[in-house]
């Protein structure tokens, strides 16, 4: 008997710990973006550019390694290095062309099927946080 009351406590410590952590572990999808703090950097007005004016400037690369770190490397991964859930960006090419590829993703996100698999963050974070980030990755940049 002493057994069972063991094994019947043991189960509902189990049961406790799944209904207060499982909602814990799950809840890395729906995160509110992290504000990016810009101030440090030079402006560039309201309208987006089409080539990154923070491309390799020291501050803006700081801020952008920020940025990322709390707005995108839950999904695309620490370093710019993807885990699988999205895009590896350190094959984002460089230049105009990566420019282009990027800040079309991050103005408008990515939906496919009526599934969202990257929130827009052009109007969240704004232009100069988004080239910061940018900046960052360009650091990051590999053929490999």
């Amino acid at each position: 008997m002493r057994n069972m009351t063991g094994r019947i406590a043991l189960g509902a410590a189990f049961a406790t710990l799944a209904m207060v952590a499982g909602p814990q572990i799950m809840a890395h999808g729906d995160v509110t973006p992290q504000a990016v703090d810009t101030s440090d950097l030079p402006d560039i007005g309201e309208d987006w550019l089409e080539e990154n004016p923070y491309s390799g400037n020291a501050r803006a690369i700081e801020i952008g390694t920020s940025a990322y770190n709390q707005n995108c490397a839950r999904c695309h991964g620490l370093e710019a290095i993807s885990g699988g859930i999205a895009p590896d960006l350190r094959y984002l090419e460089l230049g105009p062309s990566g420019d282009s590829w990027y800040v079309e993703r991050y103005r408008n996100g990515s939906s496919h099927d009526g599934k969202v698999y990257m929130p827009p963050f052009g109007e969240v974070l704004g232009q100069k946080a988004g080239w910061a980030i940018r900046a960052f990755l360009e650091t990051k940049y590999t053929e490999e």
